[in-house]
């Protein structure tokens, strides 16, 4: 199997200043799957365990000349240390900004290699940053895991597909710092965390202990997918009748989280996405939570580039 690809200026901005400060936020390690058309960080996709995110990039996004094959129909996967490669694009722009002069200025190619360390018998697989300057050259190897089998990179492409399933209704909450702001003071009261979301435009949150309930409404967002207009009769009612009246309708659904889990996506925004959905998968099988990005200067989705969370619920919720 080959991989070869020069990183473009866009694309080293995009991973250094965004995505892999944010990937990195959410845990040490992901795994990087390669296509003939994107690159795709993946976390937690094989294990079950913890919040998945997934970073699709068409090739367009980062690259340039980029060139991969394998066995596999052209299909490379493996498992990477987030803040090593962080650290080897990092370096790779300052070495690339203090020396790079020429026509080979600013080239940063980045290839699958094997290698024999030190004080090892067999080789091993390092993806391979090479800084061109006009007279030199320095390289970086970042360690990888032993490339996924075939089965083993099936089984990742299954569980991918089913990950991008959308829900049937998603709310777009335009402050997540408010959001976030209340998630974080409810840490200090409990672990559990119920939301729901409506066909209304509604977004209710709420923490329950033996002691206090703290819960928070954010009504009338913009609903994407399946809506419904909310009955005159529930606008003098409490924010948690509303809630329960929608479910019982079959205009909401409700899930239970973990409030760790639900500030961890929050890391996502080191990404600087430009709006941020809410929804909840068919069956409240998890909380699913889009972040969208414009075409610079413009209020175009920029379909090259994909970021999305989903959080594993606690209780199989009601819908």
């Amino acid at each position: 199997m080959k991989f070869k690809a020069f990183l473009t200026e866009h694309g080293v901005n995009l991973l250094e200043r965004r995505f892999l400060p944010a990937l990195d936020k959410m845990g040490k390690i992901c795994h990087l799957f390669l296509t003939r058309d994107h690159a795709i960080f993946l976390h937690n996709l094989l294990n079950g365990d913890g919040v998945q995110c997934i970073a699709q990039f068409r090739k367009e996004a980062l690259f340039d000349d980029y060139r991969i094959s394998s066995q596999n129909e052209d299909r490379i996967a493996f498992a990477i240390d987030v803040s090593l490669l962080l650290r080897a694009v990092r370096s790779s722009v300052s070495i690339c900004t203090e020396f790079g002069n020429g026509p080979s200025a600013n080239r940063l190619q980045i290839k699958l290699v094997k290698k024999l360390p030190l004080n090892c018998t067999q080789p091993m697989p390092f993806l391979t940053f090479e800084t061109k300057g006009y007279k030199s050259a320095v390289i970086q190897d970042v360690p990888i895991s032993k490339p996924l089998s075939r089965a083993q990179v099936l089984e990742l492409q299954t569980a991918l597909e089913l990950a991008q399933d959308i829900p049937q209704t998603l709310v777009q909450v335009p402050d997540s710092n408010q959001l976030q702001n209340f998630v974080e003071r409810m840490k200090q009261v409990g672990d559990l965390l119920n939301v729901s979301i409506s066909k209304y435009g509604d977004l209710h949150v709420q923490i329950s202990t033996t002691l206090i309930t703290l819960g928070a409404e954010f009504r009338k967002l913009l609903v994407i997918g399946e809506q419904a207009e909310a009955p005159s009769d529930d606008r003098n009612q409490s924010a948690q009748t509303r809630s329960e009246r929608a479910i019982s309708r079959g205009d909401a659904q409700r899930v239970q989280v973990s409030v760790k889990h639900f500030s961890r996506s929050f890391h996502c925004h080191l990404a600087k996405p430009d709006c941020t959905f809410y929804g909840i998968a068919p069956h409240g099988s998890c909380l699913t939570v889009i972040f969208q990005f414009f075409i610079p200067g413009t209020h175009q989705t920029d379909k090259s580039i994909s970021l999305h969370c989903r959080l594993p619920v606690l209780d199989p919720g009601s819908s």
